[in-house]
């Protein structure tokens, strides 16, 4: 398995209506300071309805960027049931999922 596979089976864990953010992911996957490289792994998701890329976020909480768009991804979440203000995400200590 590929680091790309690996790192989108391991987000298929993160259940719906949950985050983990792409430091935390980098940490599942053996990534040591590996946010970056989540990232472009994200960017590249060839299964976006299977596999959630949505629900990676930034370690402060901010939603960060989506390759079909914020709005979309902000969309997406409050569809989970993630309330979200000013670009963050609300109840964050409920919310975020860790590996």
């Amino acid at each position: 398995m590929n680091l790309s596979e690996l790192v989108y089976t391991k987000l298929t864990k993160v259940p719906e209506g949950n985050v983990t953010t792409y430091s935390e992911l980098a940490k599942a996957v053996g990534l040591k300071n590996g946010q970056r490289a989540i990232g472009q792994i994200m960017k590249k998701n060839p299964f976006p309805v299977i596999i959630p890329c949505h629900r990676v976020v930034k370690s402060d909480g901010k939603i960060g960027g989506y390759a079909y768009g914020v709005k979309i991804k902000i969309n997406m979440l409050k569809k989970e049931g993630i309330k979200i203000q000013d670009g963050k995400i609300l109840e964050w200590n409920k919310k975020f999922y860790k590996f």
